[in-house]
């Protein structure tokens, strides 16, 4: 095995490591959290309109309420996944999350009060909480520097798969209705009775796989060492990229461990002048990845091309070729973000997403609906799933030091969906104060301010250990 030169951030020498299916095998069952998190993230958006009929559902603050109240519960659970990552490990997280997916989707399914359905996506969004946090985390923890981009965008692609299968269960699943159906025959239709349901409950059985895969896979061994168990770090080293490559690790990783033991390793670090810098760009990127408005386009889908001027059968094949569109660019991301970088991917995402919302702002101001719209839409969407989407978890992932790795993408993540619930309740009274053309025109205006943002402070990480990262961030401040 071919021995690369000392690094010069942390003088060690940097081997790398052997291709292994057992990397490859291990990181895509920690991204089925991503999957289960797609998947429960976006499969409202093609139900609400049948629950909102079912539960009677008028007003702004309770549509909102009800399409919104899942981020609640991922941000208790991405607060929860910073103690719980450090204390138990990150495998029984992603475990806990997986149980947490399977009950909570089986029963929003079937809630048969408003209450009931409230609570059960309160718990469905603590697992995409805890899922979001721990599974970039456990992947970018066991990935060698080289791949590691390619490795944590694999979470991301297992997230646009989760949506993408979320919204052709909502396409099959949906009956189709007529055009001039009354409102009374709509409350009464197989849709608004049943056919929603079913579209919560078929993430169970995906859920199930992921509980039992999670029982299978090893502990971070980064975690492991940082807890003195060096035998299993190793032996799990050894596995993913040979005898001399987890040699080369452990060490790397106890140098660091090392430097720390003298160091505040609590939340309160987090606060540190040298700390401070890297968590302000973490929250950042997280609220930045939420306001480009995306995630609308996928929550509230339905209204956005209706307002557009398709019609209600029409409007679920559009939100199938949006999820397909978004695939289809994630793949693409996982193969450059190792070669491009993560800094000039994240400037050019916003640029093309801005760009792509003020044309929509123009074309609806202009009157320009249909065809108009759903291109610009799957322009913003390739633009954002080719960058922001799976940089920013990849990022988040990367720049925090070891010590507070895990406290550090708690707080980010907790920004990213506190943003996100801000973005998701606050819609429709935008919507209807500011109308399509302004809402759009106001989310390309925030794009454009990110791109400054990112070419002012995001630091370049491509081809870097977490430890060479790590050291360059504390010489920085």
């Amino acid at each position: 095995m071919q021995i690369i030169p000392a690094s010069p951030s942390t003088g060690a020498p940097t081997i790398p490591a052997q291709s292994t299916t057992y990397l490859w095998t291990i990181a895509l069952v920690a991204a089925m959290g991503g999957l289960l998190f797609g998947y429960d993230w976006v499969v409202i958006g093609g139900a609400r309109q049948f629950y909102e009929g079912y539960f009677h559902l008028t007003s702004e603050q309770l549509i909102g309420w009800a399409n919104g109240c899942a981020l609640i519960g991922c941000f208790v659970g991405s607060l929860l996944a910073g103690y719980a990552g450090e204390r138990f490990g990150r495998r029984r997280v992603l475990l806990v999350a997986a149980i947490l997916f399977a009950i909570s989707s089986a029963l929003t399914g079937w809630s048969y009060s408003f209450s009931a359905f409230v609570f059960w996506r309160i718990v469905g969004g603590t697992a995409i909480g805890l899922s979001s946090n721990i599974s970039p985390l456990y992947i970018a923890e066991i990935s060698p520097a080289a791949i590691r981009g390619r490795l944590v965008s694999l979470n991301q692609f297992a997230i646009v798969s989760g949506i993408l299968l979320a919204q052709i269960a909502n396409w099959q699943i949906a009956r189709p209705v007529p055009d001039q159906i009354s409102h009374v025959a709509f409350l009464q239709s197989w849709n608004v009775q049943y056919g929603w349901r079913w579209m919560f409950c078929a993430v169970v059985v995906p859920a199930v796989v992921f509980t039992i895969t999670s029982l299978f896979i090893p502990e971070s061994p980064r975690w492991l060492l940082a807890k003195g168990k060096e035998a299993s770090a190793f032996e799990v080293l050894t596995k993913i990229g040979g005898s001399a490559y987890a040699q080369n690790e452990v060490a790397n990783i106890k140098r660091t461990l090392h430097l720390e033991e003298s160091m505040d390793t609590s939340w309160r670090e987090l606060r540190m002048p040298g700390t401070r810098k890297i968590v302000l760009i973490g929250v950042g990127l997280a609220v930045l990845q939420q306001w480009t408005g995306i995630n609308i386009l996928f929550n509230y889908a339905a209204e956005v091309y209706r307002s557009a001027g398709y019609g209600e059968n029409d409007i679920f094949l559009n939100i199938v070729i949006t999820g397909t569109i978004n695939l289809i660019f994630t793949v693409l991301a996982m193969l450059i973000v190792d070669r491009v970088g993560r800094r000039p991917m994240m400037l050019y995402g916003c640029i093309g997403i801005g760009l792509s919302h003020l044309l929509s702002g123009i074309a609806y101001h202009a009157g320009w609906h249909g065809r108009a719209v759903l291109l610009l839409t799957l322009s913003a969407i390739a633009c954002y799933a080719l960058t922001l989407a799976p940089v920013t978890w990849v990022l988040i992932s990367e720049i925090f030091p070891n010590r507070i790795r895990s406290q550090g993408v708690s707080l980010a993540v907790c920004a990213l969906w506190l943003s996100s619930f801000a973005l998701t309740y606050t819609f429709p009274w935008i919507n209807r104060n500011l109308g399509s053309s302004g809402t759009f025109l106001g989310y390309g205006g925030i794009c454009i301010v990110g791109a400054i943002f990112v070419l002012l402070f995001v630091p370049e990480t491509k081809g870097q250990t977490l430890e060479e990262i790590e050291s360059r961030n504390l010489s920085s401040n």
